[in-house]
Parts: structure tokens; C-alpha cells; sequence
């Protein structure tokens, strides 16, 4: 697989704390990376910087291919003002603003992909409705709309499944392994390990002031989990009891 950015040697902070140093890191196409961490870990801070609103304390990033035009971006829903008065079209319809531009409005094809994205995330039925009558459901599959409408080949995801049903939380997974095939990059900052273990290639694991990059089985291991603050002893022990027992199964 080609790399969308390379990262070397990234220090990563502010000028009086530092969260990690020397991370070495490929974010490939067609990959789906997962970023956890404890609170106060750096996942808002290296999303922040693989947006370009926050500069490394030292490293590089290198786009092969090209910085891209435009990133994909969902933030926490906890930072979306679901009061502004927009209908949930209008909410999709400003992942496409970049292609149309504000003054010229949406022309006859890019509102049949407006409709195709709202079909494809479960919500093209309300789109019409006002945000502030969506349920946290609702409003983050319009969200997923936006993003599509994005067409990006790098896609930021941070907290895709917060204050979202199991439903949901399956219907949006699908979308990501689309995007996955499709070929592009997706980097989602999730709390979930079991999303995690299924449905992600790779993770970056913050904490401890380190940053563990890998495959997904080699990085989040019990020892790992708990020597970087993400779980304590017993959690490990405990979440991690069934996978084992599945592999003493497997061995007989």
C-alpha cells in the first residue's frame, strides 16, 4: 500500500508539557487506523495536528502523494452546535461547499449525490427536518453525509460512535470499511476496544508520555494497555480473559 503521510521522529506537545517523542508512523491507503489513550493523552492534539491547526514541537511530515486539497473531518459531537439552523441537506450538502463554492449553490448532480450520501447513511428519509430535532443518532449519520460529501482521501474520525446505538454504531462501520476499500485513509480516535480489535488495520496508542504505533494485535496487548495508563491490571484482566480462552480452545 502507498502512504497518504509519512511522520519521523514527531515530538508532539506544547511548550510546557510534552506527550510523547520520536513517534515513527505510516498512515497507508486503505487502511483504517485506530488512536486511543487515556484523557490528557495527546489524541486531541495529533488530530489537531494532522489538520494543520497545531505545529509538531519537532519531526516531519512528509505527503508523497501531495498534501490533499481537503482532509475529511468529523469532530466530537459534543463540539456541534445541533441549535444551528440548517435542515439536514444543508448539513451534507456543506461537505461539497469546497467543489460548488458559496456563492453558486448546488447544481442539479451534486444534489443527487447530496441525496446518495443521505441514502447511504439511513437518513435521507428526514432531510428536510431541522438539526435540532435529530436524535445523536440521527445527527451523526448526517454528519457521515458531510463527510462523504467531502470525497476526501484522508478521513478523521473523532469519536464516531459517541451517544450512538449498537444499530448505528454497525451501519457507520460499514461506511468505514467502504472507504477502506475505496482506498482511503481513515483515522478514527475511539474509546472502544472492541471496535477497535474488529474493525481496524493498525493503532496508535498514547499514554505514559509514549507513543505505540502497529498493527493493531501487536500494539494493544494487556502488558501494553497497562504499562501506557489506558487500563489497569484488573480491567486488562478482565477484558482480555474471553481472548484467551478462545485461543486455549483453538489449541485443543
Amino acid at each position: 500500500m502507498s502512504s497518504v503521510l509519512q511522520i519521523r521522529d514527531l515530538t508532539l506537545g506544547y511548550r510546557d508539557l510534552t506527550l510523547f517523542r520520536g513517534l515513527d508512523m505510516d498512515i497507508e491507503a486503505g487502511s483504517t487506523l485506530a488512536v486511543l489513550g487515556a484523557n490528557g493523552a495527546g489524541k486531541s492534539t495529533f488530530v489537531k495536528m494532522l489538520l494543520g491547526l497545531l505545529n509538531p514541537l519537532s519531526g516531519n511530515l512528509h505527503w508523497p502523494q501531495g498534501k490533499p486539497r481537503e482532509i475529511g473531518y468529523l469532530a466530537q459531537m459534543t463540539e456541534f452546535d445541533r441549535r444551528f439552523p440548517i435542515r439536514v441537506r444543508d448539513l451534507a450538502a456543506m461537505g461539497a461547499w469546497r467543489g460548488f463554492g458559496l456563492r453558486s449553490g448546488l447544481n442539479a448532480e451534486a444534489r443527487k449525490c447530496v441525496d446518495k450520501a443521505l441514502e447511504e447513511v439511513g437518513v435521507l428519509d428526514i432531510a428536510d427536518r431541522p438539526l435540532h430535532t435529530l436524535s445523536g443518532g440521527q445527527l451523526q449519520r448526517a454528519l457521515f453525509a458531510r463527510v462523504i460529501m467531502q470525497d476526501a482521501p484522508l478521513i478523521l474520525l473523532d469519536e464516531p460512535f459517541a451517544a450512538v446505538d449498537q444499530s448505528t454504531e454497525a451501519h457507520l462501520l460499514t461506511i468505514i470499511r467502504r472507504w477502506r476499500e475505496e482506498g482511503r485513509a481513515v483515522v478514527l480516535v475511539v474509546h472502544d476496544l472492541s471496535s477497535v480489535l474488529d474493525h481496524c488495520s493498525h493503532a496508535l496508542l498514547l499514554g505514559g508520555q509514549e507513543a505505540t504505533y502497529g498493527a493493531v494485535n501487536e500494539v494493544l496487548t494487556p502488558d501494553r494497555l497497562v504499562a501506557q495508563g489506558y487500563l489497569s491490571e484488573s480491567q486488562a484482566s478482565w477484558m482480555f480473559r474471553d481472548s484467551a480462552a478462545r485461543l486455549e480452545v483453538a489449541d485443543v
